[in-house]
């Protein structure tokens, strides 16, 4: 286990590969800890430095007290790229990742030699979606959720197969009161002005089965960012990471690869 102090939290990191491979940085989605990326790693490219970690209140990271915005997730991860000497990293955003992602290039573009959007969006649901959301997990807890969440996660192929049961325990077991830090991030951050201001190459990637970021809201964020590339997994829910990892990753690479990053 390894953790870094990064921007006044202690962030808990995953790190592989050639110290002097050229780096990735993975931010997972909400309710999930840096395991969700376990099933891609294996389909990418050699040679990478591969960076994960937990986000500030999931997983093993420290829960600072909320709320939190996504301003201050992207400086956590620009404290923790500038921490471990990554130079020119890609980072890889999940869900609320890919928010932090936006900020992250539009506040610090010099870390950044690329960015991965994916299952996300500039502004994602609206802060009436967000409070009903943080109000029922104070009311009956974390565990309220899990179920409509693997709904809106996975396709009903992968839940039909029970696959989606670990994940569902791993929503349920993230701390309660970072979740809701983070809820509180989505809902007051609007990256649509950041993206349309976005110099650097950036791939955008949507599940078709997606029910919480649907492939219209992803395109559309993509639509703002100038040339940036969309890509659809159309058999893939919210984590395609997970579902369709080799798919994802052949993405993935392909933009490596295009960026001269590989």
């Amino acid at each position: 286990m390894r953790t870094i102090m990064a921007n006044g939290a202690d962030l808990h990191v995953a790190v592989s590969g050639p110290e002097t491979g050229p780096a990735v940085v993975f931010a997972n989605s909400l309710g999930t800890d840096l395991r969700v990326w376990d099933g891609l790693i294996p389909h990418l490219a050699p040679g990478l430095r591969l960076v994960r970690y937990d986000k500030r209140g999931h997983g093993l990271s420290q829960e600072t007290p909320g709320p939190y915005d996504i301003e201050t997730l992207a400086d956590d991860a620009a404290a923790l790229i500038a921490a471990l000497d990554l130079g020119r990293a890609v980072f890889v955003g999940l869900s609320i990742g890919g928010l932090i992602g936006l900020s992250l290039a539009a506040r610090h573009p010099g870390l950044l030699a690329g960015l991965v959007v994916s299952n996300s969006a500039a502004r994602i649901g609206d802060a009436a979606m967000w409070n009903a959301r943080i109000q029922a997990i104070r009311d009956d807890g974390l565990a309220s959720i899990a179920a409509p969440t693997m709904e809106r996660w996975f396709s009903p192929a992968f839940r039909a197969a029970g696959r989606d049961a670990p994940w569902r325990r791993m929503l349920a077991r993230q701390p309660q009161g970072g979740y809701v830090a983070c809820c509180q991030a989505i809902a007051g951050a609007d990256l649509a002005e950041a993206a349309r201001a976005l110099d650097l190459p950036v791939q955008v990637i949507a599940g078709g089965l997606d029910g919480s970021t649907p492939p219209d809201l992803v395109r559309a964020t993509a639509a703002l960012i100038p040339g940036a590339r969309f890509d659809l997994i159309a058999d893939a829910g919210h984590i395609p990471c997970v579902e369709a990892p080799a798919a994802h990753a052949a993405i993935l690479n392909r933009f490596f690869k295009d960026i001269g990053h590989v």
